[in-house]
């Protein structure tokens, strides 16, 4: 078994990589932008299916499977997607100061015979943050394409997360765990 990777995100590439499954990485171009509002929790799974269906189905032979996944932030019912640019990721990092918020994480496995979706959420909680804190983080670490703006592998997570609730890959951008136990149970037990 094959995994087509749909994803730009290294950490993803890494965590499979990490598992032993033989990975190989596949463009697709979707716009993430949301025409029509969702519930948060269900965003990162209706995207996640959106960048499977944008893939060419003859592209995905017998021994393989499609791999999409998407993930967000929710604070207090609101999405926080990828900081812009420093400042937005500043005030992203400001309001998740001291409080706890939910990542979910939404990932479509699609094999040319079938296709399943979840969503997996863990809660993570921030210590209180200072200026000097997120400053140096956002300018040493740069987290432009992570949610939120922040990487929980990262020197921010290790300094500034207080405890989580669930799946720390999931954080990460991959709930590893729960891929596995899907793809095994659906596409590798043929």
């Amino acid at each position: 078994m094959r995994l087509l990777l749909a994803s730009k995100s290294p950490r993803r590439r890494q965590l499979l990589a990490e598992m032993g499954l033989p990975v190989e990485c596949v463009t697709i171009d979707v716009d993430e932008h949301m025409t029509s509002p969702l519930p948060p929790d269900e965003v990162a799974e209706h995207l996640a299916r959106r960048k499977a269906a944008a893939f060419p189905k003859e592209k995905i032979d017998n021994d393989s499977v499609l791999v999409t996944a998407d993930t967000v932030v929710v604070l207090d019912g609101q999405v926080l997607g990828k900081p812009a640019d420093r400042d937005e990721a500043i005030a992203m990092l400001h309001r998740l100061s001291g409080h706890s918020h939910t990542v979910y994480t939404g990932v479509c496995l699609r094999s040319n015979s079938d296709e399943v979706s979840f969503t997996e959420s863990t809660t993570v909680c921030f210590r209180e943050l200072n200026d000097k804190d997120i400053n140096y983080y956002v300018d040493n670490y740069r987290p432009y394409d992570k949610a939120g703006a922040y990487g929980i592998q990262e020197w921010i997570g290790m300094v500034g997360v207080e405890r989580i609730e669930g799946c720390y890959y999931n954080v990460m951008g991959l709930p590893v765990a729960r891929l596995y136990a899907m793809l095994s149970n659906r596409f590798l037990s043929r």
